[in-house]
């Protein structure tokens, strides 16, 4: 790896973990620059999920203001989230990976739709029941799990634009939540994919700090921004990267 590799891996990184903790979607700028210095698709992503994990547990920390109150929600999210990351991992290391490709664009455009008309939908579903709520929970939480098990990418957009439906609170105490969740997804990718993955471990060595220190500092960031500034600066990523997606 040439100093220019290592340079572009760290500054990808630094954005990648920022973004991660602010709307989720860091891969998508990690994933490419993998493909780009020759990797081959499947080492990429599980180099990349190797890379973006501690990123993740640092936007967890850098959330921890906006998680108070919320132990609750946080216990019943593990074992959910491991359970679909599980599922998800193991799609990707035996199963071909081009019909899911064919459908990351369009839950991207259905997250974004989600969180622009957030507000409709919630009146038209209208305020569930407690255990109608704690099941939508769960299951937003384990299809999730399976898409970041399988992809990563985006994976937050798509949790927060669920969560953001079936939760009655702020949006920066549900992006305070998919930091947890991105944390245990993770983690669960770095035990399986260690082990079993094509894991490039120099790469890893480059991008893992750097989305340390992004992923801190994004979270930072996304506690003082307005809920609305929030939820349309989700909107416009996770559009703009589904776009990209089609085009690719």
């Amino acid at each position: 790896m040439t100093p220019g590799e290592v340079a572009v891996l760290l500054g990808g990184g630094l954005v990648a973990g920022a973004i991660n903790a602010i709307a989720g979607g860091g891969s998508l700028i990690t994933f490419p620059l993998l493909v780009g210095l020759g990797l081959p698709g499947v080492a990429a992503n599980v180099s990349n999920a190797l890379s973006v994990a501690p990123g993740y547990a640092a936007s967890a920390v850098g959330s921890r203001p906006d998680l108070a109150g919320q132990g609750r929600r946080i216990r019943a999210l593990i074992p959910v989230a491991v359970l679909g990351t599980l599922g998800g991992s193991a799609l990707l290391l035996f199963t071909p990976r081009s019909v899911f490709d064919v459908v990351v664009p369009f839950l991207l455009l259905a997250a974004a739709g989600m969180m622009a008309f957030q507000n409709r939908l919630r009146a038209l579903a209208g305020q569930p029941r407690q255990r109608q709520a704690a099941f939508r929970f769960r299951l937003a939480v384990l299809l999730c799990g399976l898409y970041g098990g399988y992809f990563n990418a985006a994976m937050g957009v798509l949790l927060i634009a669920g969560l953001a439906l079936v939760l009655d609170d702020t949006l920066q105490r549900v992006s305070a939540l998919k930091n947890v969740f991105s944390a245990v997804v993770g983690g669960t990718t770095v035990l399986i994919y260690s082990i079993f993955g094509p894991v490039n471990w120099a790469v890893v060595a480059v991008l893992a700090p750097a989305t340390v220190v992004g992923g801190f500092f994004g979270a930072r960031l996304a506690r003082r921004l307005p809920s609305e500034v929030l939820r349309w600066t989700i909107v416009v990523f996770a559009t703009v990267v589904a776009v990209v997606l089609f085009r690719t």
